[in-house]
């Protein structure tokens, strides 16, 4: 079966190999089944062109030689349940079988492996999120054997990103090239960990931009891989995929296979979202997300003939939010956006590319085609709540607590429910919510008793409560149901 697979090779701690992911995801291309299976000063911009070379040379030795000076080993642990100690036979011989010892719970440990990019001289490294995730030690060996333990700045994972921290200096740091300049056909290369392989270089052209392959489960997922044929394997992810001029112009996360190892295709998250999302985590603390404030789908022949549209491409609005950035620039739904900051757009995943470069306040040159018609917008990006203000890092962490996600009603909802406000659940993770049994899709109305109707209102009640404090949640089920949940906070 053909999957798509994170890349981070692990192991039990005490136990044999176990086989799995590397740190680069694998994921696959479906099959016949349908399915699919996961594979400030800080940032240095770089001046030369990402195109530089091309044509010229197929002689990559010294970017090869620039970057795996520049990519480190991420190593982690991470506790996946627990093992129970063997009986001692001994015991019950010297104190009889009436003090049968009980058996101990150890916890079980999985080391990973995946790869990392050191991106400022003063130690900050951008890596996948998915090599990181649960991981209760991170250590980073360098290219020249040092080993240094890692602290995790932030982790994003909409993206698959995230930051690490490593007390050193004077580090060989991989300048940023510009993604969006990428070209069908240029040479690139792909530098990592693969199989504890250390400092290992693979090359290949890029041969797609802007795929989705639907791998990072997140609701709010921002999936614009640039598509290589460079080889990627387990162990690869978070590593660095390079131009010519040794410009880091994405960060290898997934591959397309059917074994579990590399069969033809990898996929990276381009350069210039991991850079946006490095640099608000350093000067944030969290990510800043920018929202258009529609529901979208990619034009296909099928959806223009239903809905009688005049376009054979593009991204067709089916909603838009009341207090969302596009109804308040006078996008209405129905529209087909084929052009956003500058770019031709095609397709949703280029839409979020542009979209997930940029910060709630930027401006964003959008066109659309409304009734064959063309015009063009100026909108204000903004965040989920509909403003512009800077999310607080305590805001996500007591979120991150709960691990759900929350929209405001669309109108739609409110004339279903016969509501005014509330907030729908649109993602359940593996926090309280989860532990609790709240549905994905449950409409709150009250939390604590107290009326929201955005997430800032949930953000300001949690923000007012303190460990184990009661939390009650109130609403209807996504079939329309009363409902309540109960839980520590």
């Amino acid at each position: 079966m053909n999957r798509t697979t994170l890349l981070t090779a692990v192991a039990f701690t005490g136990l044999s190999v176990a086989g799995g992911f590397a740190g680069a995801w694998a994921f696959a291309s479906q099959d016949d089944s349908g399915e699919w299976t996961p594979a400030t000063q800080a940032v240095q911009t770089g001046a030369r062109s990402t195109t530089a070379g091309i044509g010229t040379s197929t002689d990559f030795s010294d970017a090869a030689e620039q970057a795996v000076h520049s990519v480190v080993h991420v190593k982690t642990s991470v506790e996946q349940g627990y093992t129970m100690s063997p009986f001692n036979p001994f015991h019950d011989f010297f104190f009889g079988f009436g003090e049968r010892q009980m058996p101990e719970m150890t916890p079980r440990i999985v080391q990973g492996s995946g790869s990392g990019v050191i991106i400022s001289e003063d130690g900050y490294i951008v890596t996948n999120n998915h090599v990181v995730d649960k991981a209760k030690e991170v250590k980073v060996s360098l290219n020249d054997g040092r080993e240094f333990t890692a602290e995790v700045i932030g982790t994003d994972p909409t993206t698959d990103l995230a930051v690490l921290k490593i007390d050193a200096k004077r580090l060989p740091a991989l300048p940023f090239g510009n993604s969006d300049e990428v070209k069908l056909g240029e040479w690139v290369l792909a530098v990592g960990n693969p199989f504890n392989l250390t400092s290992t270089v693979t090359a290949g052209i890029i041969s797609a931009k802007g795929r989705s392959i639907n791998i990072i489960d997140n609701q709010s997922a921002i999936e614009a891989f640039i598509q290589t044929d460079a080889a990627v394997n387990p162990g690869n992810s978070g590593g660095a995929l390079i131009n010519t001029s040794g410009e880091l112009i994405g960060i290898n996360t997934a591959i397309s296979t059917r074994s579990g190892s590399y069969e033809g295709y990898s996929f990276a998250v381009p350069a210039n979202i991991a850079r946006k999302v490095v640099d608000d985590m350093l000067r944030f603390g969290v990510v800043q997300r920018a929202y258009l404030g529609v529901n979208i789908a990619d034009v296909t022949p099928e959806l223009a003939k239903e809905m009688g549209l005049e376009a054979n491409q593009g991204v067709y609005i089916s909603d838009v939010t009341d207090n969302g950035a596009a109804k308040k620039a006078g996008i209405q739904k129905g529209d087909v956006i084929v052009g956003a900051g500058g770019k031709t757009i095609k397709r949703s995943s280029e839409l979020l590319e542009v979209i997930g470069s940029r910060r709630p306040g930027d401006k964003l040159d959008v066109t659309i085609l409304r009734e064959g018609k063309s015009k063009s917008f100026q909108i204000t990006l903004r965040n989920r709540e509909g403003n512009t203000d800077v999310l607080k890092k305590e805001d996500v962490v007591a979120l991150q607590t709960l691990g759900a996600s929350f929209e405001t009603l669309t109108q739609e909802d409110k004339g279903k429910y016969g509501l005014r406000s509330g907030v729908k659940i649109t993602d359940v993770g593996t926090g309280k919510i989860a532990q609790a049994g709240v549905p994905k899709g449950f409409i709150l109305v009250k939390l604590n008793n107290s009326p929201v109707g955005s997430q800032e209102d949930v953000e300001r009640i949690l923000g007012s409560l303190q460990p184990g404090d009661g939390v009650l949640l109130q609403g209807y089920r996504p079939d329309g149901r009363p409902d309540y949940f109960a839980f520590g906070y």
